[in-house]
């Protein structure tokens, strides 16, 4: 096989895409990952770099374009690290994340099952309802360069909400005005490290500023800057973090005026939202996710269900509508307080009961208990179940499992690691959450029994 050469054009057709979104192409029998290609077609590839056994490379022209390539719609798709999809239409990308989560459920799982349904969102843009900005020197807030930690200054995102916006240019200028020194990761000098903007249903926000230090200079001129630039804005909070690291959020708050947290909706049901709290990104197609979740479990109103990894209780609460008893565990001890808070005020607390601890501690203690439940939901973080869970929810003998998943690969890794438990994936859809970057959610249903 002949080596490529760096910073060689080379003509090849595209013929699908890797998980980070990149098309894949084969030159001269090696696999390179191109930037900004679109399946199926013709195109001058410049190589920029070889691996042993890939290389990369970006495309300086089209020769065959595809029918679902588009001209990117943002000023900064390319610069940021935020949007890998731009460049081709929401059929395509549709596409790709289907085929991503089938590719991982069938040559990394195992599983004969075939991902017939992508749900896809009715909108592509401004679904975010929170914002995390990094603020680095200039001053810039926005968002890092892929693979860097360079912030590029982005005065809007289509990501975003336009509220987050305004809050972002609020920040700027009181930075400027106030000569406010932002934080050097370098030196751990400087004030200000994020701002961070959550969003509700009914359009209120809650501003978050990350900081170096226990207070920053003229705090009564900030609130005042950013009440004036969003009337709705419900809150404004300060976060402290001196950690000489790459954590965002703080390890204590101090409300600088407003309100400490947001009421949000999601499935009918009202949730109290403070800086830390998990809620998934996307409210929509998170209404959608959990449906097909709820679906999966096939619940009669008499189950017991147990929800591994189920923060302030999203799921718990969706799935208590339709259950006997609902068990969820959470290793952070203030998603449980705010979990059992959630089903206080839903009216739901006389079907819940939370426990703070390791996921697989508690499963294993529920097991040692004689706990036999109906359905046991996993909705883990992106590195998916150690063994040892899958072998406790194994032993506890459920009747189904509904792995939620944001992560394919480990949602596949983990898919295998249970038929070896003797529980085989018997349906799988994947639901859009993140449109226009490379993530994706999947739903997979497995159970133990034979079917016909």
């Amino acid at each position: 096989m002949a080596t490529l050469e760096k910073n060689k054009i080379y003509r090849a057709r595209v013929e699908g895409y890797s998980s980070e979104g990149l098309g894949i192409a084969r030159i001269q029998g090696q696999v390179v990952f191109v930037h900004r290609a679109v399946r199926g077609e013709e195109c001058d590839i410049l190589v920029l770099k070889v691996l042993k056994n890939t290389a990369f490379g970006k495309v300086v022209s089209v020769e065959q374009p595809s029918v679902h390539r588009q001209e990117p719609d943002c000023p900064y798709y390319g610069k940021c690290g935020g949007c890998d999809f731009r460049h081709m239409d929401y059929e395509e990308e549709l596409w790709a994340k289907r085929r991503r989560v089938q590719d991982a459920i069938t040559r990394v799982g195992g599983a004969a099952v075939t991902v017939e349904t992508i749900h896809g969102a009715v909108t592509t843009e401004r679904y975010r309802n929170k914002v995390q900005f990094p603020v680095g020197d200039g001053p810039a807030i926005g968002f890092y360069q892929a693979r860097t930690h360079h912030v590029v200054d982005v005065t809007d995102c289509l990501l975003q909400p336009e509220e987050a916006g305004r809050i972002r240019q609020a920040v700027a200028e009181y930075l400027t005005t106030y000569s406010v020194p932002v934080y050097d990761e370098r030196t751990g000098r400087g004030l200000l490290r994020h701002l961070y903007v959550r969003t509700n249903r009914a359009g209120e926000s809650l501003c978050c500023l990350l900081v170096n230090g226990e207070k920053l200079p003229q705090e009564t001129a900030l609130v005042e800057l950013l009440r004036t630039a969003v009337p709705q804005l419900h809150g404004v909070v300060l976060g402290v973090n001196r950690k000489r690291n790459n954590v965002i959020l703080g390890d204590r708050y101090r409300t600088l005026w407003g309100e400490d947290s947001l009421e949000e909706t999601l499935c009918g049901h009202r949730f109290r939202l403070s800086v830390p709290s998990f809620f998934q990104i996307n409210r929509d197609q998170t209404e959608v996710l959990y449906a097909r979740a709820l679906a999966f479990a096939g619940l009669t109103g008499t189950e017991t269900v147990v929800d591994l990894y189920c923060g302030i209780g999203t799921i718990s609460l969706t799935m208590a509508e339709k259950a006997g008893q609902v068990i969820g565990v959470e290793v952070v001890p203030e998603a449980i307080a705010d979990a059992k808070e959630n089903a206080r005020r839903n009216g739901l607390e006389h079907k819940t009961r939370f426990a703070c601890g390791d996921a697989s501690q508690l499963a294993l203690q529920l097991e040692r208990e004689g706990l036999r439940p109906d359905v046991v939901v996993v909705d883990p973080p992106r590195k998916g179940l150690a063994p040892d869970v899958v072998q406790s929810i194994a032993r506890m003998a459920p009747q189904r499992v509904v792995y939620v998943s944001c992560d394919p690969a480990t949602m596949g890794r983990d898919v295998k690691r249970f038929a070896e438990q003797g529980y085989l994936a018997r349906k799988a859809e994947a639901v859009d959450l993140f449109p226009r970057t490379a993530h994706v959610e999947s739903v997979v249903l497995l159970t133990k029994e034979q079917e016909d």
